[in-house]
């Protein structure tokens, strides 16, 4: 495996890409990005990729679009180098929040930016907690998407052992993932009934169950400008909730979020590292970063040993406890 394996990584995901290689015993691949300063992006390989299985680690967050082509373009990089097979690991999947037409006239552009991969050569996607699961079926390669919420549900165990608990969810969407994290810690479930009259814009309306006297934890799979999110925290404390915790995947905390989120009066902020939080830390003590290394990494030795991936994931799991 080690030896005909190589892992590459861009701009958006430099410190996360570390961390996989450290768990796997393998040294991070030479590359070099360059942007010219009209916008041209340049990928530059510094070793040869002849016959080897390549991973590029990039998230495409903020900027999008940037990190978005120093992929393709790496990807086509390998490709003309004839690499023996070429993964994208996109542990946050930009674009995917736009997965159907909402109203007429409207593009699918999480279906384009899947064209557009494999397009450009991938031959395998790995994501991590894609917006709506079914996304994977705009590839017509393998695409693996991996949940975070084990990792985050250890740690809520851990900082909430012995505590009266309901998990809640922001909006019906995300019941589901909401139901799957109360299993994990045996607890409740109540549902915001929010309305969201524009993009980035929601109004927590009313709640569907019980959270007086308890410690509430509010789980979602992003957390953009914080709007939804601390409207939200504000009606479980306005309903008698004694402490909030707020979790997600994919924190992109974009224009006034963390602000937002240090005046919410939370117990603790907790999101993964599939988007660098280095400058939010700093910013926001109270946020708690896991790291999602193990579980990248445990898919990848999966994938080099042709052996069960659900079965890697789990032992990921247990050696992270």
């Amino acid at each position: 495996m080690i030896n005909k394996t190589i892992i590459f990584a861009l701009n958006s995901s430099k410190e996360l890409a570390q961390q996989i290689c450290d768990e796997l015993g393998v040294e991070l691949g030479k590359c070099e990005v360059k942007h010219f300063s009209d916008g041209e992006i340049l990928v530059e390989l510094g070793e040869s990729v002849r016959g080897k299985d390549v991973y590029f680690i990039q998230s495409t967050n903020k900027p999008v679009n940037a990190n978005l082509m120093e992929l393709l373009i790496g990807i086509d990089a390998c490709k003309r180098a004839s690499a023996g097979s070429i993964n994208a690991v996109i542990p946050y999947f930009g674009y995917a929040r736009q997965d159907r037409k909402a109203k007429p006239r409207q593009p699918i552009s999480s279906k384009l930016v899947a064209s557009l991969l494999e397009r450009a050569g991938a031959n395998r996607v790995i994501t991590m907690d894609l917006h709506a699961t079914q996304i994977q079926g705009f590839f017509d390669i393998p695409a693996d998407d991996i949940t975070t919420l084990p990792l985050i549900g250890q740690h809520l165990k851990e900082v909430t052992k012995g505590e009266d608990l309901v998990v809640v969810s922001p909006d019906h969407g995300g019941v589901v993932r909401a139901r799957r994290l109360a299993e994990m810690l045996n607890a409740p479930i109540a549902i915001i009934d929010k309305r969201r009259p524009k993009p980035n814009v929601a109004e927590a309306m009313n709640l569907i169950g019980d959270v007086s006297g308890k410690t509430a934890i509010i789980i979602d799979d992003m957390v953009d400008t914080a709007g939804t999110l601390t409207s939200g925290i504000n009606m479980l404390k306005e309903k008698g909730a004694l402490k909030v915790y707020a979790a997600c995947s994919h924190g992109i905390l974009s224009g006034p979020a963390v602000e937002r989120l240090q005046k919410a009066n939370l117990e603790e902020f907790i999101c993964t590292n599939t988007i660098d939080q280095t400058l939010n830390q700093e910013k926001f003590p109270e946020m708690k970063v896991i790291s999602v290394a193990p579980l990248i990494a445990a898919t990848i030795g999966a994938i080099e040993t042709n052996s069960s991936l659900s079965s890697a994931l789990q032992g990921a799991l247990e050696e992270d406890k």
